[in-house]
């Protein structure tokens, strides 16, 4: 027969281990008796393995042992003491085990709040969350209001009330409509849809108001109401603001381009050609570092454009822009020009000394034109700024750090004359380092058309004329035209028929004599002997190379690929000088630079002639 002590001892070890709560009950001495289920795994072992233990042994640094030790030594209960066992937090409860007067064990009886602790931190974050939100709208100058999906208050910050003249716990609650005058927050609520910039009388007041609904799972719970504006004059005065604001901000920008010398970005380069999309984009790549850069191509391609261009698009944008060009600095000068001089360095030097071009673009980007015409002597002075970052003004022993990308341009072989002696290897392969290859107009005649566009707004705004436009004949004329000064002899070809023709549509007669069919054939269709032929061309060529460069004798000779010496020598030889002072006396013009012949801008015609 069952002993029935025994089986009631085993029900209530059942009822035990089906207990949430840990439940662990030591001696006299503080071993374990006792441990039910979920005491096992809050200690991490089993009944059997933990009887007889210690406490202390069993639950370390937990503050078990000591409490259980209290309670057996004292006999009194211990309640909701907090700790943590193996990570879980427990509040427990501690009752001493009294037999015949005597205190024989304790009991602790341990509550699992890991998921209740949890629950509370996400509760007290979202509690100071909502306090911080509060206090961020409370500051807010524009009134702001939210309401629940029934329409009820439940935000209202200080601005708001102050105001309405309302407390915020006596609108708290309340549907929005009591509160606000001509409110549409319940309105928004019904839509679903967003009223933004919407006027609204409130006290007297034309507010700016807007009303945003708040969706959650598909479906509105709630709204939101600014005021942005308190009085539509408020509104009035911030845009008469911000358009002042505008405007001294681009007068500003202008001055600021004007100092740095840049004007053009990669947005003022007109075509569409592959050649110039490649260029383009091979601009925007180099732009991010500062490697030397070589610019080559024509007279008239455009090179000037794609430096400024270059330094526009780099992290130096916001520097100087400083632009030499080698060819129209006298060689004794170009020194102190690059460098500058201290005081006292030659007679005549000013006091104080003066500072160089590349100290001038400190930080920014020095553009030095024409390199090919620089003196072999200055080429040996710039290679060392290029390899030492550093420079030395003329009659001073001391060196100048100075950051300077260097963007360099020319219209000559540069291989060639390498290879001729006379430009240093060296140097050329510092500034070859990164290279434009500037296609030339008539290897871009698809280009033609967008230039025309742009230049023909470009001049008539400078000329202040009437826009002209160019009918399909005479578009196929400068199709078909060679270009030998580029970019810049097809603006002087607008600018004169901008200048000299009324009408509003431009005739393939507007255009100038050398550009007619019949033109690009000296003498028609003569038949002469070979050398008046070639004399022919030789002086048609010279003067148009004249008017594609503005009469610039020197760029004349560059184009054509001659020494200056050689071009002077068949001006004389063709009576050029001498047939513009008997064809064009009495005319207004201007003189070359160097050979100080008059010059009248514009292509030439028939009567024309320039030296």
């Amino acid at each position: 027969m069952a002993d029935p002590g025994a089986e009631i001892i085993d029900r209530w070890r059942a009822v035990l281990d089906v207990t949430d709560n840990a439940i662990v009950e030591v001696d006299a001495k503080g071993c374990l008796v006792a441990v039910n289920r979920a005491a096992e795994c809050v200690l991490g072992g089993a009944a059997a393995a933990l009887a007889g233990r210690p406490v202390r042994e069993a639950a370390p640094g937990t503050g078990l042992p000591e409490m259980l030790e209290k309670v057996l030594e004292t006999g009194r209960l211990q309640m909701d003491c907090r700790m943590v066992i193996n990570g879980r937090h427990l509040v427990a409860n501690l009752s001493p085990v009294i037999r015949d007067g005597r205190v024989t064990g304790a009991v602790a009886v341990l509550q699992d709040v890991t998921e209740m602790q949890h629950v509370t931190e996400e509760l007290q974050s979202l509690l100071e969350r909502r306090q911080l939100l509060e206090t961020i709208l409370d500051n807010a100058g524009e009134g702001i209001v939210m309401v629940d999906e029934a329409a009820r208050i439940t935000l209202f910050n200080r601005a708001y009330c102050e105001f309405l003249g309302v407390k915020k716990e006596e609108v708290l609650g309340r549907h929005v409509q009591d509160v606000i005058e001509n409110t549409r927050m319940h309105a928004v609520l019904k839509t679903g849809q967003p009223e933004v910039g919407e006027v609204q009388r409130i006290k007297g007041h034309r507010m700016i108001c807007s009303r945003i609904p708040l969706k959650r799972e598909g479906k509105i719970r709630a709204a939101v109401g600014k005021v942005m504006f308190r009085d539509v004059s408020d509104l009035r005065t911030l845009m008469k603001r911000v358009d002042s604001l505008q405007s001294e901000l681009e007068y500003y920008k202008g001055v600021l381009r004007r100092h740095q010398g840049t004007r053009y970005c990669l947005e003022n380069i007109a075509g569409n050609s592959p050649r110039i999309r490649e260029l383009k984009e091979l601009v925007l790549k180099v732009a991010r570092n500062d490697s030397t850069v070589l610019i080559r191509g024509e007279s008239g391609t455009g090179k000037e454009l794609f430096a400024h261009a270059l330094h526009n698009a780099s992290h130096r944008a916001h520097r100087p822009f400083v632009k030499v060009n080698c060819a129209a600095v006298p060689e004794s000068l170009l020194e102190s020009e690059l460098f500058g001089y201290g005081e006292g360095a030659f007679t005549g030097a000013r006091k104080g000394g003066k500072v160089g071009k590349f100290e001038l673009a400190d930080g920014g980007t020095i553009f030095l034109d024409e390199i090919g015409d620089m003196p072999v002597n200055m080429q040996v002075k710039l290679l060392r700024v290029l390899q030492e970052k550093e420079i030395e003004r003329l009659g001073e022993n001391r060196s100048i750090r100075v950051d300077v990308r260097v963007v360099a341009a020319t219209n000559r072989n540069l291989d060639e004359m390498v290879r001729q002696g006379l430009f240093r290897e060296d140097l050329f392969y510092r500034l070859n380092v990164v290279v434009l290859d500037i296609p030339p107009l008539r290897e871009r005649k698809e280009d033609i058309p967008v230039l025309v566009e742009r230049l023909m707004e470009k001049l008539s705004w400078r000329l202040g004329c009437p826009r002209k436009t160019l009918d399909p004949a005479t578009m196929s004329r400068l199709l078909d035209y060679h270009w030998p000064g580029n970019i810049r002899e097809l603006e002087n070809v607008l600018e004169r028929v901008l200048n000299v023709v009324e009408d509003n549509v431009v005739t393939i007669n507007h255009l100038p004599p050398y550009l007619h069919k019949n033109g690009d054939v000296p003498g028609g269709g003569d038949v002469r002997s070979l050398k008046k032929a070639v004399e022919q061309l030789e002086k048609t060529m010279i003067m148009r190379a004249l008017e594609a460069t503005a009469g610039d004798c020197l760029a004349a000779a560059r184009l054509l690929q001659i020494g200056k010496s050689t071009f002077y020598e068949k001006m004389s030889r063709y009576g050029i000088a001498k047939s513009y002072k008997d064809d064009t006396a009495g005319k207004v013009g201007r003189r070359c630079s160097l050979c100080k012949a008059r010059v009248i801008p514009g292509p030439l015609s028939s009567g024309e002639r320039t030296g």
